[in-house]
């Protein structure tokens, strides 16, 4: 699709990667740009139409459908990382990583494929990640479980949308430089870099993009041996 002249809606627009793709999007020559927060007053990016949205609460998502009905693109990028494992995390942290990535993009979904078809079919952009695929350690499995969760999510949707026209894209990367990943130590990517080749990806069509290097080289090892991805576990 074409990004100059459209409408679009970025979840969790308010920091980090959300804020550069609503910053990309106004650069892009998007007609409008729905900035949707928990706390739309946190939203400081001149040019965009700030929106509450807490994509756990059906209430609000349907709320956000009826107020944003022109949107063409919608990116899924609201996100939570908290850290539980398994069998040391709460539950209550585990069903709050998959509330929101998996329920939340969902509930996103459903309410805005009507928009989406009404408006010519449109994209989705769902934010997944490396660890859709993987799980780093304990305190990483929470958030890779309801990313692989959005994963399949992606897929489904990408073929229960695809009659009425509307591209689902998944955008996979590693670590960037944003506070969710503060606490992570070695290379992390810009960004507005990822944000930049996310967009290039719905303007070209493509299901899947790629956005880094470890991203790319992880993709290539997944047919292999598990040990080629957890090492830790060769025998």
């Amino acid at each position: 699709m074409d990004i100059k002249g459209s409408v679009a809606l970025v979840t969790g627009a308010n920091r980090g990667l959300g804020r550069q793709f609503a910053a990309a999007l106004l650069d892009r020559g998007a007609a409008k740009v729905y900035a949707a927060a928990r706390k739309p007053e946190s939203v400081d990016l001149p040019g965009v139409v700030p929106l509450a949205l807490d994509i756990t609460d059906p209430a609000a998502v349907r709320a956000a459908a009826e107020q944003a009905g022109d949107v063409q693109l919608l990116v899924n990028n609201a996100g939570v990382s908290t850290g539980s494992s398994f069998l040391g995390g709460t539950l209550e942290a585990l069903h709050l990583e998959m509330e929101t990535h998996y329920f939340g993009t969902l509930a996103m979904a459903r309410a805005f494929a009507p928009v989406l078809a009404r408006n010519g079919g449109g994209a989705i952009l769902n934010v997944l990640s490396i660890l859709s695929w993987f799980t780093t350690g304990p305190r990483a499995a929470g958030y890779s479980a309801a990313k692989a969760a959005e994963l399949q999510l992606t897929n489904g949707l990408r073929l229960e949308l695809q009659d009425q026209g509307t591209l689902v894209t998944a955008l996979h990367v590693g670590y960037m430089d944003t506070d969710m990943a503060a606490r992570v130590e070695g290379p992390k990517v810009d960004p507005a870099d990822v944000a930049a080749q996310a967009l290039d990806g719905i303007e070209q069509g493509r299901l899947e993009v790629l956005a880094d290097e470890l991203t790319r080289q992880l993709r290539a090892k997944l047919s292999g041996d598990l040990t080629g991805i957890y090492p830790q576990l060769a025998s």
